[in-house]
């Protein structure tokens, strides 16, 4: 290809006209759009980009380059080249539209600006769980409750709205397809038929087991980036103030915020190296741990005190039956005393909580975050186990009618108060305390918003979401809104009323905290209530899908029963009988997962010590290159010495100097 320059390429400019000069560059500019059009796409682009002109000019040799393309015939190549570039158009434009079609992407992306990451890991720890309830609301609808609806709303004593069903879930709630006992177990005639029983078994199994897989994805994922992997020291002086900076955040204020934060980290990095340079006393040791155990004894006494009298409490309330009056008012509002209860105790033992941690007086702030994550975790988890055992042991052998659905008002009774209690916090917990704080005593200052405590009631309430979606299909709506609520009305407080928390872990690291907390206890205790309910508990005669069943599971039995006489779907029997109900295929899974496992745990440690080799490496060369610093700055002194030292300007030999004369002075 010639030489791409748009100037004069035939001698000088001197000694031609103005129209010489503009037909030889309109000359030089044909010939490279066309050797231009000859070139490759890529090849054509990188030309034109490397032209020693102007944008404008290279705009214009570009669009004459297309023009001449476009007036020619197409090749094959050129035609592949066309439709690969509009492919590659296309999927930019419909990844653009992804991102503005993902829920909250510039309210999260405002968010993190403001006040950080860790702060940025609620609302995203938030907007997980609401995937979670969509997902379920979704399949719930579509494979339970649209099927029942159509077929026929299974109603039978219709009482009318009153507004305090709202709160309680019975009264006008109570034979609707809510709760477990507006749904039947006929077989809907249709081509095929549909069989509610399966339907109802199948679809809350499903949803359970992917909820599980993605949790386990979840957790080892962040746990083996954020833990598994961190062999070095990452709490101290030279990371804090090197790597610790949250350069996501934009906002002056919140900048502000981050630089004291981070001078109060780097004060308690300091402080807690001098005191382990110092070393306790045998008494004050002593002394230290008593403290703690007794506080940790007041936790857990507080934590059993408050399950004894919520199971006290609820054993009393049992008194209120379906068998009673459903127009009661008075007793259909007695059933609001026990969420309420629980809603007062979650709220003020976390409260006692802090001030037994504050007696305690931890040196290191991390660790009092999570030791005040692990007491609420017990209370919260020991008041649902409670509750469960008082749910699975107590209410089927007092309530003959439908246990099942008054299970599941219990559930939905817990999950609005908790988010009335939840709207209550915010005004008072943050907005009443951000005024008393900033205009009458400002001692105490703007509040901080808590993540700790925010992210444990919302584990709380989507554990009560799991817990009832067997008893109440349709949960997972009030979950729904719940959470759109509580996402704009917390964005709202924490942009007016809070400001970021000063003591912190790694947010990474704590939000991989969080999610094993939501596996474990959290869903692996909603799933064995459920488990338990399904394989052992005898269901209600008188309503729901399983009614007339040993168990819901013998619903599987019949099922299996009534295809064995088809030839076509004999493989079906024999892997219910050969596989499913085998004890040898669970052996073989659990040593599947176990060996993968292990695998897994080699893997990672190899890369650890990986890790380890590496930083000893990059150690050792940096003593390497400071030895051979040391030897390059001693060679270079000696040099010095060696020149400064010189025999022959210490010679007191007499020379004879040819130029003598141009040493005398002028004046002479």
């Amino acid at each position: 290809m010639r030489r791409m320059s748009v100037f004069p390429q035939h001698g000088t400019a001197l000694g031609l006209t103005a129209n010489e000069i503009r037909q030889e560059v309109e000359y030089n500019t044909s010939e490279l759009v066309s050797d231009l059009v000859n070139l490759s796409a890529r090849a054509r682009f990188q030309a034109i980009r490397s032209l020693p002109v102007s944008f404008n000019e290279r705009k214009t040799i570009r669009n004459r380059v297309n023009s001449v393309k476009l007036s020619k015939t197409m090749l094959p190549a050129d035609c592949r080249q066309q439709v690969s570039r509009s492919f590659r158009r296309f999927r930019a434009n419909l990844a653009s539209a992804r991102q503005r079609l993902v829920v909250w992407q510039d309210t999260l992306k405002e968010i993190g600006g403001r006040f950080g990451t860790s702060v940025l890991s609620y609302f995203l720890f938030l907007k997980w769980l609401l995937k979670f309830n969509l997902f379920s609301l979704l399949i719930n609808f579509c494979f339970i409750t649209i099927p029942q609806i159509v077929h026929a709303p299974n109603i039978s004593s219709p009482t009318g709205f009153r507004g305090l069903e709202l709160l309680t879930g019975v009264g006008y709630f109570n034979q609707t397809v809510l709760f477990y006992g507006g749904y039947n177990g006929e077989v809907i005639v249709s081509t095929p038929a549909y069989n509610m029983q399966l339907a109802y078994f199948f679809t809350i199994a499903a949803y359970l087991v992917l909820c599980g897989v993605s949790l386990l994805y979840s957790m080892s994922r962040s746990f083996q980036n954020n833990f598994v992997l961190e062999t070095g020291p990452v709490s101290g002086g030279a990371w804090r103030l090197l790597c610790s900076w949250d350069f996501s955040v934009v906002n002056e204020k919140a900048i502000q915020y981050n630089k004291n934060n981070l001078g109060i980290q780097l004060k308690e990095s300091l402080s807690e190296r001098l005191q382990k340079k110092n070393k306790m006393s045998l008494s004050d040791s002593i002394k230290r741990l008593s403290l703690h155990l007794l506080a940790w004894l007041l936790s857990l006494g507080l934590a059993i005190g408050s399950g004894a009298g919520i199971y006290f409490l609820g054993t009393e309330q049992l008194i209120f039956s379906f068998d009673h009056d459903p127009n009661d008012l008075k007793a259909e509002a007695s059933t609001l005393l026990l969420p309420v209860v629980v809603s007062l105790i979650n709220l003020i033992v976390p409260l006692l909580y802090s001030l037994i941690s504050r007696m305690e007086s931890y040196s290191n702030p991390r660790a009092q975050i999570y030791i005040s994550i692990m007491r609420n975790v017990i209370l919260k988890m020991s008041i649902l186990g409670i509750l469960c055992f008082y749910w699975l042991n107590d209410v089927p052998n007092s309530i003959s009618s439908c246990w099942e659905s008054f299970v599941g008002q219990s559930v939905y009774r817990l999950l609005i108060i908790d988010f009335i209690f939840c709207l209550l916090g915010i005004f008072f917990g943050e907005f009443l305390r951000n005024v008393i704080g900033t205009m009458w005593i400002q001692s105490l200052g703007v509040p901080e918003f808590d993540i700790a405590r925010n992210v444990l009631d919302l584990i709380y309430a989507q554990t009560l979401a799991w817990i009832g979606i067997y008893y109440s299909p349709l949960l997972p709506v009030m979950q729904v809104i719940k959470l759109f609520i509580i996402f704009y009305l917390k964005k709202v407080s924490l942009s007016m009323n809070c400001q970021p928390p000063k003591h912190t872990g790694r947010a990474a690291q704590i939000q991989t905290v969080f999610i094993a907390l939501l596996f474990f206890p959290s869903f692996v205790g909603s799933l064995a209530m459920v488990s338990f309910t399904v394989w052992r508990l005898r269901p209600s005669d008188q309503c729901g899908p399983f009614q007339g069943l040993n168990t819901p599971f013998y619903a599987i039995f019949n099922w299996i029963d009534s295809i064995q006489g088809y030839p076509e779907s004999n493989w079906v029997w024999w892997i219910f009988e050969n596989v499913l109900r085998s004890e040898l295929f669970y052996y073989l899974i659990t040593l599947i997962v176990l060996v993968i496992t292990f695998f897994l745990w080699q893997i990672t440690q190899g890369r650890k010590e990986l890790i380890k080799t590496l930083r000893e490496q990059i150690a050792n060369e940096g003593k390497d290159k400071a030895f051979l610093l040391n030897k390059l700055q001693t060679i270079q002194k000696q040099r010095r010495e060696m020149t400064s030292y010189r025999p022959q300007d210490f010679d007191q030999t007499p020379h004879f100097n040819p130029n003598w004369m141009n040493t005398l002075p002028l004046d002479m």
